[in-house]
């Protein structure tokens, strides 16, 4: 395996050189960024997801995550991160366009509430499979509530070229391990690389250092939130409350102890929690008469509920669960779930931001990155923690194979590194962007008021506004802009166009349905239990 130090530079200009000769392509990404609906207070929308966008069941590109009021865009794959950029800011102007006096609240952590039933949860229609994914969330509220799912977010999925993969197979020596089976490994290294390291995304990029009261209905404040005004709670030098446990909890997966050393150890243990029952989830029920709570009364409902910072995927075949394509044709690209909105953008995103994630994970693809021990895998998250709770304390310091280093010193170190794979993607285009968005965001290592979070809480503290006041004005600057802004005329006529069809698409859904929902979801699990495995050797496992 290739090592990001010295033995490195010689790959890196070998690569350099192919690259020059058109002998590998450029990443390719697409955005899904989500953004609850809001109205002119402040508060969580209760209206229906507008029809004037779609059927949320199939239109390709506008439809809802866990509330009916949380909206999420989905770009198509492009090779320019300005392109996937473009695309979801025509969805936002489009969308701006079809809402009225409401807003698309542009922060991670979420509007005014007035308690748990005041987040819709999303309705998908009467067919079989828009049953399953309302019944799914039903679970997720049985399970920990609806306010930590009305947290929102920026995934972004990326792929890596196969031609890359050829080559550093080549300079591996691993010539004759299947495509597929080396593929799927070395996607597993980047992985494991990704979350030893990704507070450094979590430092540079998180955004969600306040919260409104209301989202903690019962009044305790958790250790480590202060009082700002009347109705917020700040954490002075948080970066994501977001990632933090005040955000997403899953205590119950702690225990699945995923630790990406392999393929089929993912899939497994994915398929294992899915089919283990949970006394809790078993004691709140999960049908009475033709009244669905749960999927099921499993550690997981659906392969979906497994919530982690990264994850590897393969799109689906329709009979197919995600770890049954996964482990017929391996991993196709990786999903990152760890990014908050940067409520300065009214996309979330940025493209300095785009071009720096993909330089990281080149990074990580490129640097040696061993198996995880069982003694690391407990400690994995230890320097995660650390960061999203007191990332901007300039007395911090995270464990470094038992050292103790700032951020400072630690994150310089890796940008040296980043520099290097920056030159390398430069090759691929006009001018230096991957190089450029290195350069604007290297100062936030030295100066945390520089970061969105650092921004967010200056603006709370010089401002004197509540987290809601201030998340509620940048909300309605970027909703006039969006408003006005034109929409690419083709474009525009495609977003037209998929109204009416996804609605039609799910009209047809649920008219060809004739079996009950308990059989559908009987014959579900059933094929959710086979494996799919491609050949005798599982993908991702390697001698």
């Amino acid at each position: 395996m290739i090592t990001l130090s010295e033995p490195l530079s010689p790959h890196i200009e070998r690569l350099g050189r192919l690259a020059d000769q058109g002998r590998f392509g450029r990443l390719r990404r697409g955005i899904e960024k989500e953004g609850l609906r809001v109205d002119a207070a402040g508060r969580i929308a209760q209206s229906p997801h507008p029809r004037a966008l779609g059927s949320k069941l199939t239109h390709p590109h506008i439809t809802t995550d866990y509330s009916e009021a949380l909206l999420e865009y989905i770009t198509p794959v492009y090779s320019r991160p300005e392109d996937a950029l473009d695309f979801l800011a025509d969805l936002h102007r489009f969308s701006y366009r079809q809402l009225d006096e409401e807003r698309i609240w542009p922060a991670s952590m979420p509007a005014r509430l007035d308690g748990n039933d005041s987040v819709p949860i999303a309705d998908y229609g009467d067919s079989n499979v828009g049953r399953m994914k309302h019944v799914y969330r039903r679970g997720l509220d049985v399970r920990y509530g609806r306010i930590m799912q009305a947290i929102a977010g920026v995934h972004y999925n990326v792929s890596l070229p196969d031609d890359l993969f050829t080559l550093l197979r080549e300079l591996d020596g691993e010539g004759e391990t299947a495509m597929q089976d080396y593929r799927s490994a070395r996607y597993f290294a980047l992985i494991r690389n990704f979350r030893r390291h990704s507070w450094l995304l979590l430092y540079l990029f998180g955004a969600s250092p306040a919260v409104d009261r209301s989202f903690l209905p019962d009044g305790r404040v958790p250790e480590g939130l202060e009082a700002h005004g009347d109705e917020t709670l700040v954490s002075r030098h948080a970066t994501s409350l977001r990632m933090s446990d005040l955000g997403y909890q899953n205590k119950v997966q702690e225990q699945l102890k995923i630790c990406f050393n392999s393929l089929s150890n993912y899939v497994n243990t994915l398929r294992h929690a899915i089919f283990t029952p949970w006394p809790d989830y078993e004691a709140r029920g999960v049908r009475v008469d033709d009244e669905w709570y749960q999927l099921n009364a499993n550690i997981l409902q659906i392969e979906n509920e497994y919530y982690s910072d990264i994850r590897p995927k393969r799109v689906a075949r329709h009979d197919e669960t995600p770890s049954q394509a996964l482990e017929a044709r391996g991993v196709e690209y990786i999903e990152v779930r760890c990014l908050d909105l940067n409520p300065f953008d009214p996309l979330g995103i940025d493209a300095h931001q785009s071009r720096f994630i993909d330089v990281f994970l080149l990074w990580c693809l490129l640097t040696d990155s061993p198996w995880i021990s069982d003694e690391e895998c407990e400690h994995l998250d230890f320097n995660r923690r650390l960061v999203v709770s007191r990332g901007r304390d300039p007395e911090l310091r995270l464990d470094h194979h038992g050292a103790k280093r700032s951020i400072a010193d630690w994150g310089g170190e890796i940008f040296e590194g980043l520099g290097e794979i920056a030159a390398l993607l430069d090759r691929l285009e006009q001018g230096t962007p991957h190089a450029d968005a290195l350069a604007a965001l290297a100062p936030r290592l030295e100066d945390p008021s520089l970061t969105p979070s650092g921004r967010l809480l200056e603006r709370l503290e010089s401002s004197g506004e509540e987290f809601v006041e201030a998340i509620l004005a940048l909300a309605g600057e970027q909703g006039e802009r969006l408003r006005e802004e034109p929409i690419e005329r083709a474009r525009g006529a495609l977003f037209d166009q998929l109204v009416e069809t996804s609605h039609h698409q799910q009209g047809d859904i649920e008219a060809a349905d004739v079996e009950s929902f308990a059989d559908f979801l009987a014959d579900y699990f059933a094929r959710a239990r086979e494996s799919r495995a491609f050949s005798p050797l599982r993908s991702g496992e390697r001698t």
